[in-house]
């Protein structure tokens, strides 16, 4: 059923030329006003079903259902099988047609022996097809983290997406957009300060940074000293000084070479890896504009709020903490207009978990 569905995109012009000479020389019109109306017929699993459909109606007209079957009845009696046509039958206001499986495994063969590694995108499907500039984000995975099944699910279907979009012709720029900031690399931070190990960093860097965060995040319960040292470590790299940065940059350096690692072994690569870092400053601009439009607002304890609708819908995203920081999605949304700036796509397309901080409501808008 697969190879089936594959070659009617693959040699469907030719058949469909083939069913609309037929069909032109019985009703009388040229096969250019006919081939119009035929149509390649969804591949089912649960039926077996036709692989072209003629509409009658919208070549002969006819208001009464019942003077629309007639004349499809009639028209399907002066039609015959032949070499390529194996099967000719009715439906509600349409005639089907079956190719002949034998020709079209042998034509499909033929295709794909002389198309190669460019077979399935010569079809007539993508004639005339805009040739756009489309940005796709997907994997990102978060730094000084293991890679998890929802990361390998989003790698393997960004890629699959973005080499299809490439395939028929699109300009296409692949972005990894690392999960590499947040109060969580302020206890990374003071964790590794505190159970850290450069000898275990060298050998296995990201398992023992796992270990580390594990180890620091227990005892931050325990411990209030911890967890205001993980609070005074993020201040330091929010404010950029050199000692915390440069922590940060290692844990950050060594997360990805262990990433481009697994992507080459997965035939995976980026056009660009940025990540959250890349526009914590931006996002007070971010908070300026939304503010300036008036979409900006505040709760009874500070935060600020953007509405997803004007008309009387009360749900809403937070954009800014009560002490004035940024969240992912103001991250999010800098990243984006800064994507905008750059690149000028026609689409920007991202591949995420269901799991992870939904932004829809901000792209669709």
């Amino acid at each position: 059923r697969v190879e089936r569905g594959r070659s009617a995109a693959m040699a469907g012009s030719i058949y469909r030329w083939r069913i609309a000479a037929q069909l032109s020389s019985v009703l009388e019109m040229p096969p250019d006003n006919v081939i119009k109306s035929i149509h390649a017929v969804p591949v089912s699993k649960k039926r077996q079903s036709a692989d072209f459909q003629f509409s009658v109606s919208s070549v002969l007209g006819g208001s009464k259902k019942s003077d629309i079957q007639l004349q499809t009845q009639r028209l399907a009696e002066q039609l015959k099988c032949d070499d390529v046509i194996s099967e000719i039958s009715t439906g509600d206001g349409r005639i089907n047609f079956t190719i002949n499986r034998e020709l079209l495994v042998k034509s499909v063969l033929q295709q794909v022996f002389k198309d190669g590694s460019e077979y399935g995108i010569k079809s007539e499907l993508f004639t005339g097809l805009p040739r756009r500039k489309i940005l796709i984000e997907f994997s990102s995975p978060n730094i000084a983290k293991k890679f998890h099944v929802g990361h390998l699910r989003s790698t393997i279907i960004g890629h699959f997406i973005a080499n299809l979009k490439e395939a028929i012709g699109h300009h296409v720029t692949r972005i990894n957009y690392l999960g590499d900031w947040g109060m969580q690399f302020g206890l990374l931070g003071a964790g590794f300060q505190q159970f850290g190990s450069e000898e275990k960093l060298k050998s296995n860097p990201l398992r023992h940074l796992v270990e580390v965060y594990i180890e620091a995040n227990k005892a931050a319960e325990e411990d209030k000293t911890i967890k205001k040292m993980a609070q005074d470590f993020f201040k330091k790299l929010e404010a950029c000084e050199e000692e915390a940065l440069s922590l940060w940059q290692r844990f950050r350096d060594v997360s990805i070479e262990e990433y481009v690692r697994m992507y080459q072994r997965l035939g995976v690569y980026f056009d660009e890896y940025s990540g959250e870092s890349f526009y914590q400053e931006k996002c007070q601009e971010v908070l300026k504009v939304l503010d300036g439009k008036g979409l900006l607002k505040k709760t009874e304890e500070g935060t600020g709020i953007v509405y997803h609708s004007e008309k009387g819908d009360q749900s809403y995203s937070a954009v800014m903490r009560s002490d004035g920081t940024s969240l992912y999605i103001t991250r999010d949304i800098a990243a984006a207009i800064d994507r905008m700036d750059k690149y000028d796509p026609d689409t920007m397309i991202y591949v995420v978990s269901n799991s992870g901080p939904c932004t829809d409501d901000f792209f669709l808008t």
